[in-house]
C-alpha cells in the first residue's frame, strides 16, 4: 500500500522536487497509541514534528488516523528538508495509503502548506519557487497550496499547471478524489511595473545632487552623497528607484523570488513591482548584510537586488560589516558558505551611501563646526579605500539657501528624468548585446578600451586627475565608466573632454584617494 506524490523544498533561493511516498502497514484505529510514523531523507525538526499536527488534523477532519507502522520517505533521501511546507503531502499521501484518495490521481499531484491542529492550511515560504520548478515537471498536473500562496503560485507557474488554492485538509482530498475544480489564475496584465512611489518634483534645489543620480541611475554606478545633517540626503535617495528603468518582467520574478524565500509577498500582491528600496540600520551584522544563518537565508543585499540599497551614515557600520560588499559590487552575486553546504544568491544593487562631512555633521566652521582635523580624518578612515575605490561618484549634498527653502520646488519630475535614463540604457544595451553586459558600470577592461577611448586633450585630463588624486587603476577606470555614462545622456557617441571633466570633478571631495 504505497502511495505518491510531489512536493518541494527550497535551499538558498532554489526549489527542488520532492517526491514523497508512504507505505502503509497494518489496519485502521482509531487511536494514537497504536500509530506510528516514521519520517525519513535528512528531515529537520519542523519536518518530524509533522507527526503530531497531522493525527490532530486527521481527527479534526475526521478522517481516521492509520494504525500500525507508517513510513513516509523524502526522496532524494540526502537533500535535507526544511520547513512545515510537507504537512500537506504527507497527510495526502498517508489519505492515499489507507485507501481514502485515489492513489493514480495522487500521484499527479504536488502539494505544499503547512496543517493546523483543526485541519487548516496554513501559508508557507517560498510558494514562488516551488511552483516554478514543479511547473516545469512533466509528472506534476496539478499544485494544491493554501489560499495565501495562490496568487504567487500561479504567478510563477505562469499558468503551465493548474493551481488549487485549499483551506482545509477535507478540501484537499475532495478535490484529489473529485479529479477536477476550479484552478486560480493570475494575470500578468494586471501588474503595472511603471510605477514611481518618491518624485524628485518634491525635491527644492540640489540640483548638482539631482544631475549626479540621473548619471548614477543611467550607468547604475554607485553613489555617496556627503553633507550635513537636514539636508535632503535620504530624500534624494528614496527617490532613485523611480528614475531607473521599470522593471522587466523576469526582473520582476527573479526579485519576488527572494521575498518569497523570506516570506515577504503579500497574499495580495504575489509580485515585486518597484525597483526595491533597502535602507538598513547601521547596527545590522555583516550576516544581515549579505545573508547567512546555519541554513544560509538572503540578507539585504539580495532584498535590493535589481534595485538600490541605501546606507544611510555610512562611517557608523562596523568596519567587518562594509568590507562584505566588495564582492557583491564587483560581482553581482554573493556566496554564502557554511558547514551544511554553499549558496550563491543574486545581488546586482545600486549602492548609494550618505555620510556626515565631520562627526558633529556641520562641516564648516561657519555652520558651528569645532571638529579638529585629527577628529575629521579619523571618522574619514572608517570607510577603506578599496571600497571607496568602487563608488563611482561622489556627490556634496550643500545647505539650502533661505531662498531656496522659502520658495516652491521647480525641479523636473521623475518621469521626465525617467525617459532620459531609460534613452540611455537602451544605448547600452545595443552597444554591449554581445558582451554578455547591459549597462556601462559593468564594462570589462577588454570592452573599456574598445568603447571609452578619448583624444589626447583627454589624456592629458586622466594624466592630471591620476596624479593630483592618487587615483588607482580601479578609480581610473570608474572615471571612463561615469564619462561613458554621460556622453550617453547626451547622445554623443565619443567621450569628450567636457564628459571627462564632469566625471572627473565628482572625485573632488575631502574623501580623495
Amino acid at each position: 500500500m504505497v502511495a505518491k506524490l510531489f512536493s518541494a523544498t527550497v535551499i538558498g533561493i532554489d526549489a527542488f522536487p520532492i517526491e514523497i511516498e508512504v507505505n502503509l502497514t497494518g489496519v485502521q484505529s482509531t487511536s494514537m497509541k497504536d500509530s506510528a510514523i516514521s519520517i525519513v531523507g535528512l528531515p529537520d525538526t519542523a519536518v518530524k514534528e509533522s507527526r503530531d499536527r497531522i493525527y490532530s488534523a486527521f481527527v479534526s477532519s475526521q478522517f481516521i488516523p492509520p494504525r500500525g507502522f507508517t513510513v513516509v520517505n523524502l526522496a532524494p533521501a540526502d537533500l535535507r528538508k526544511e520547513g512545515a511546507a510537507f504537512d500537506l503531502g504527507i497527510a495526502l499521501g498517508i489519505l492515499g495509503a489507507t485507501e481514502v484518495l485515489d492513489k493514480e490521481r495522487l500521484g499527479r499531484i504536488a502539494a505544499i502548506g503547512e496543517l493546523g491542529l483543526d485541519g487548516s492550511v496554513r501559508p508557507v515560504k517560498g510558494a514562488l519557487p516551488i511552483a516554478a520548478k514543479l511547473a516545469a515537471l512533466r509528472t506534476v498536473s496539478a499544485l494544491l497550496v493554501p489560499p495565501a500562496n495562490a496568487r504567487e503560485a500561479a504567478l510563477a507557474s505562469g499558468n503551465a499547471i493548474p493551481v488549487f488554492p485549499v483551506s482545509t485538509l477535507k478540501e484537499a482530498a475532495d478535490l484529489v478524489n473529485r479529479g477536477a475544480g476550479k484552478p486560480f489564475r493570475t494575470e500578468l496584465e494586471k501588474f503595472d511595473l511603471s510605477g514611481i512611489n518618491c518624485d524628485f518634483n518634491e525635491v527644492k534645489g540640489q540640483f548638482a545632487a539631482r544631475r549626479a543620480l540621473e548619471i548614477a541611475a543611467a550607468g547604475a554606478h554607485n553613489t555617496l552623497l556627503t553633507g550635513s545633517p537636514g539636508t535632503g540626503k535620504s530624500m534624494l535617495a528614496m527617490r532613485l528607484p523611480g528614475i531607473l528603468p521599470p522593471l522587466s518582467l523576469a526582473e520582476a520574478l527573479e526579485t519576488s523570488r527572494i521575498y518569497s524565500v523570506l516570506g515577504m509577498l503579500a497574499a495580495d500582491m504575489p509580485l515585486i513591482d518597484r525597483r526595491p528600496f533597502r535602507s538598513p540600520h547601521h547596527t545590522i551584522s555583516d550576516a544581515g548584510l549579505i545573508g547567512g544563518g546555519r541554513d544560509p537565508r538572503p540578507g539585504e543585499i539580495s532584498l535590493a537586488h535589481n534595485g538600490v540599497l541605501f546606507l544611510d551614515e555610512l562611517p557608523e557600520f562596523k568596519r567587518n560589516v562594509l568590507e562584505v560588499l566588495r564582492q557583491p559590487l564587483e560581482e553581482g552575486v554573493v556566496t554564502v558558505s557554511r558547514a551544511s553546504g554553499s549558496c550563491v544568491f543574486p545581488a546586482r544593487f545600486m549602492l548609494c551611501a550618505a555620510m556626515n562631512p565631520c562627526p558633529c555633521g556641520r562641516g564648516e566652521v561657519e555652520l558651528g563646526c569645532r571638529c579638529k582635523p585629527e577628529e575629521k580624518r579619523r571618522y574619514l578612515k572608517r570607510i577603506s579605500g578599496p571600497l571607496l575605490d568602487r563608488i563611482d561618484l561622489r556627490v556634496p549634498v550643500r545647505q539650502l539657501s533661505e531662498n531656496d527653502l522659502l520658495k516652491a520646488p521647480d525641479g523636473e519630475s521623475s518621469a521626465v528624468i525617467r525617459e532620459r535614463v531609460i534613452k540611455a540604457r537602451q544605448l547600452q544595451f545595443e552597444r554591449y548585446a554581445e558582451w554578455g553586459f547591459f549597462n556601462n558600470s559593468q564594462l570589462t577592461p577588454k570592452a573599456l578600451q574598445k568603447f571609452c577611448q578619448v583624444s589626447a586633450s583627454g589624456e592629458a585630463l586622466l594624466r592630471n586627475a591620476i596624479n593630483r588624486y592618487k587615483l588607482s587603476p580601479r578609480a581610473y577606470s570608474r572615471i571612463l565608466k561615469v564619462a561613458r555614462t554621460i556622453a550617453d545622456l547626451a547622445g554623443s557617441s565619443n567621450i569628450s573632454d567636457e564628459h571627462l571633466f564632469e566625471a572627473i570633478s565628482f572625485r573632488e571631495t575631502e574623501l580623495g584617494e
